[in-house]
Formats: structure tokens, sequence, C-alpha cells
């Protein structure tokens, strides 16, 4: 009775997204009942361990449920079960092994007697074989696959079948460029998810793709949207650790973006700290964006580590790592990390690392390589616009007219760049453009509008502490003033911008972590200054580093 009734409460706890408590209520009663668990409590329990992030004891508790249902001549199970491991091997970056099930799942689909697609074992089918093409990159097959997909599901009346065939008719759409489509798919993917049409599972991978697609593609609205109808969604399930972490991460992303820099590195902690906790699926975009937080403040050797990090996923950290270069002075390193990554890229990725293929290849020296980035980004805002594209279009079309000795051409691509940057409320952006703006000015000796342009865009560095920019102010402007701060206060602001804590300042420098205080609130008053992200960026801007 107390193995029939933790089975009742562990079906329930499912029922109502009870991760935690249903992986303990299911282990109480596989460990009391002398079977064990049925194939489809295993289903249930594996749901529940993936979504708390074991992911290894839930791929053998549907391995486990997949050989009941082969010994139980079950096909349509076994097949099922064999998508679904397919799909969790591949969130969690195990592809050799993800497409082994994909054949077996195929295999299995070919000994069913009734092939037809709309029976409930030919839908399971359709699945593993839109799949295979997806993942080795065929997206011509792989679309017309989830079309026929879609076709399916809509006869049938089938959501969740009907929810993935437009997720992957997104992804492929929009890998290859076809922008309108592939978001007109993946927002008609969301509806079934705010209608709760969808397991909880294809949930989490619909927000990952969808949310990957609108951030890459520079669809800023989408993205704003779908993070944070993510966010609400993974709100309500507190128990919930697979994906959690990269609900942060894109909250990073967004909060960076609109100069919440403090907020974003707490976010950004919180992805790396969901990793740890279990999210296996949060690997690359917790560092990526943690890795983006200490690069803009310039803390550069520990963006260095995190885009390392990054790397080992197997995902190429870009463009970060190549703006790390350049912000480290490694210009030749730099233009060579961005060409190879566009190398290989696909036109949703292009939109994304053209805009520092232009500066790379401008400092590097190739100006007539950064023309023709600046004009493939041009093309590709005509072909499939958003406000965020058209920002990085005009900067781009304004450091390369700058480049090619056009300064007061590039004034008002500049210009109309700096307004786009603001209407998107993305004052780092902005500061940016003003940087490039005084520059161009001053090409034109209009040397007062520049000093205003530079002074203007120091004090929003300042204000966010942006370290990276605030060093190539202060090459521009030779601004090296320190005020009037001792020669102990000098340590302490040199060894704040390396990240250290005061008790860790107060080890080094052998002290109390009561004087490092005290040290750390003079510095704040006399350079009038409010974070510690602004001494770092203060501590960058005046050569201290």
């Amino acid at each position: 009775m107390v193995s029939l009734a933790a089975l009742e409460l562990g079906r329930s706890a499912v029922a109502g997204h009870r991760w935690r408590e249903a992986c303990e209520r299911f282990a109480q009663a596989r460990e009391l009942l002398d079977g064990g668990l049925g194939a489809p409590d295993l289903e249930l329990m594996a749901l529940a361990l993936y979504l708390r992030g074991h992911h290894e004891a839930a791929y053998t508790a549907l391995a486990d449920a997949h050989e009941q249902y082969l010994a139980g001549d079950d096909t349509v199970g076994a097949a099922r079960t064999a998508g679904w491991i397919a799909l969790e091997l591949l969130e969690a970056d195990e592809l050799p092994q993800s497409l082994n099930w994909v054949a077996r799942g195929q295999r299995l689909v070919e000994r069913l007697d009734d092939a037809d697609p709309d029976t409930v074992g030919g839908r399971v089918a359709l699945v593993p074989a839109a799949l295979a093409p997806l993942f080795v990159g065929d997206m011509e097959d792989a679309t017309q696959r989830f079309e026929a997909i879609g076709a399916v599901a809509d006869r049938s009346g089938d959501h969740e079948l009907a929810a993935f065939a437009a997720l992957g008719r997104g992804k492929c759409l929009t890998t290859i460029g076809r922008f309108a489509e592939g978001y007109e798919s993946l927002d008609r993917a969301m509806v079934a998810v705010h209608a709760n049409e969808v397991s909880p599972i294809m949930a989490c991978i619909l927000f990952r793709v969808a949310l990957d697609v609108g951030h890459e593609g520079l669809d800023l609205e989408r993205a704003q949207l779908w993070t944070a109808a993510f966010d609400r969604w993974c709100h309500e399930q507190p128990d919930l650790v697979a994906y959690s972490g990269q609900r942060h991460a894109y909250r990073a992303q967004l909060l960076l973006l609109h100069g919440n820099w403090a907020e974003a590195s707490a976010a950004a902690t919180s992805a790396e700290e969901r990793l740890r906790a279990g999210d296996f699926t949060a690997n690359y975009v917790a560092n990526y964006q943690l890795a983006e937080v200490h690069r803009l403040r310039g803390e550069l050797h520990r963006a260095e580590e995190h885009y390392r990090r990054a790397a080992q996923t197997g995902w190429d950290p870009q463009p970060g790592v190549a703006l790390l270069h350049l912000a480290e002075g490694e210009y030749t390193l730099a233009q060579s990390s961005i060409r190879t990554a566009i190398a290989g890229a696909d036109p949703g990725a292009r939109r994304r690392l053209l805009p520092t293929m232009v500066e790379a290849e401008i400092i590097a020296g190739d100006v007539a390589a950064a023309r023709r980035a600046a004009d493939e980004l041009l093309a590709l805002n005509r072909s499939a616009p958003t406000p965020m594209l058209a920002a990085l279009a005009g900067r781009a079309e304004a450091q390369v007219l700058l480049a090619e000795g056009d300064a007061l051409g590039a004034l008002e691509p500049v210009t109309m760049a700096t307004l786009a940057w603001s209407a998107l409320d993305a004052p780092y952006e902005v500061a940016r453009c003003g940087v490039l703006t005084g520059r161009i000015l001053r090409e034109l000796d209009q040397a007062d509008a520049a000093t205003a342009e530079f002074e203007s865009a120091r004090a929003v560095c300042l204000d966010l502490g942006a370290g990276s920019l605030l060093a190539e102010l202060t090459t521009l402007t030779g601004r090296r003033s320190t005020g009037t701060l001792t020669a102990r206060e000098m340590e302490v602001l040199r060894l704040v911008s390396t990240g250290l804590t005061n008790r860790g300042i107060a080890d080094r420098l052998t002290l109390s972590e009561k004087t490092v205080a005290r040290h750390l609130s003079n510095i704040f008053g006399k350079l009038g200054l409010s974070s510690r992200a602004a001494a770092t960026a203060y501590a960058y801007e005046h050569g201290l580093i």
C-alpha cells in the first residue's frame, strides 16, 4: 500500500510540476515495488529527473522504459522513448549518441504494421525522421519534413506535434536566412506553450530554440518578449533546474544591452550557479555571458577564462573572443578569429558576426574587407530589417566611411545609428557611437564638438563601469588624472579592479577588512563613484592597470 501511495503521489507531483517531490516519490515507489516501475511511470520519473538536472539518471530511466516497451512488443512506446532519448541527448550536446537513437527509432517505425502517419505510431515515426537532416545541416530536407509533420498534426489535432513542427520549421528557415517566415513559424510554436499544449520538456526546448534564434537574429522585440515569458515560466516552477541557467543568461544579455550592468552581472552569476546545480544546458550561455560582462568592464583575464570554458562545449564563443582580442591589442588575432568564425557561419549567424568583422578588419588595416562586410550587413538589413540590425549596420557604415577617408559622409550613418540605439534604450551602444562621432568630428577639425562627444561617452562609461571603452577613450584623449588619492588608496583601487573582494584585498595588503572598506569609501567619495564596477572602469581609464 505504501508503494502504491508513493506511486500516486509521484504521478500527482509530475502533474503539478513539483519535480523534486516527483523524483523522491518515484524513487521510493521503485524501491518498494517488487517488479519495479512500469514503463509509463519510468517515463514520468525520467521527465522529473531530467528537469531536476539529473541527466544520466533520466537517461537510465528512459532507457529502462524503452526496454520494457520492446519486451512487451509495444513498438509505438519503444519508438516514442527512442525519440525522447534522442532529443534529450541532443540537448546535452551528445550528438553521436543522439543520432544512434534517431536511427533506432527509425528502425522501430519500420516494424509498425500500420504505416499511416495519421496514427499514433505513424506520428511518433515522423519526429526522428525530421531530426536526422536537421542534425547534419541539411536544412532543405529538414524544412520539408517539418512541413509534412505540421500537415499531419493539423489533420490529427496533435498540438504538441504541431508545435514541434513549427519550431523545427522556424529554426530551419531562420538558419538559411528566411527570417520573416521563420519567425512567423516560431510565433506559432510559442502560442502552443502559452496555451499549455505541450509537455514541460518540449516547452523548455521551444523556449531555448526560440530565444537562441531571437537573440542571434537581432530581433530585440521577440527576444525581450520570449525572455520575459521564459522567466515567468521558470519562476512558476521553483524545483526546475534544467534550462533555468539559460533563463538567467538570456536575461543577462538584455540587461547588459539596456545598461543594467549590476543586474546583468548578478543574472550571469546566477546562470553559472544553475550550471553548477545541474543545468547542463547552460554550459555555453552561462560562461559566454559572464565573459561578456567581464570584457565590457575591462576585466580581460577573467573574460578570457570564461570564453575558454564556453569554447570547451564545442561552440565557438564569437564575436566575444574577437572583441576580447581587440581590447587586448591583438589585432591580427582578432581579424583571424572572426574570419574563421564567419567563413562557416549560416546566414542567421552572419548578422551577429559581421559588425565585429567590420571593426576587426579596419583595425587590422584591411579596409576593403571591412567594406565588403559592411555592404553585406546593409544588404541583410534591407532584406530582413530589425531596429537592432539597422543600428549595427549604420555604425558599421560610418566606421568604414571614416576608414576610407570620408569623414563627412560618415556623419549621417553614425547619427542615424545613435538615434536607433537611443530608441532601443542601449546606453553603452550610444556611448560607442559617441566615441565614433568624436573621432569623425576631430577629423573634420571640430575639436570642441569632438571633445563634447568624448566627455558624454565618458560619463556613460563611468556610470556603467565600462572599462574597455574607457581605455579606448583614454587613448584618444590622453586623459590620465588620479585626483587626490593617497598611495594606499591607489593600491586598493588597483586591487578592486582585478575583481578581488574586500577580504582578498585585506589579505593581499595585510589589512583588516574594515580598513579596506574605509579606503574604498574614501575612493568612492573622492572620485564621485558609486560602485566597484565604476571604480574598475576608472582604473582602466586612468592607466592604473
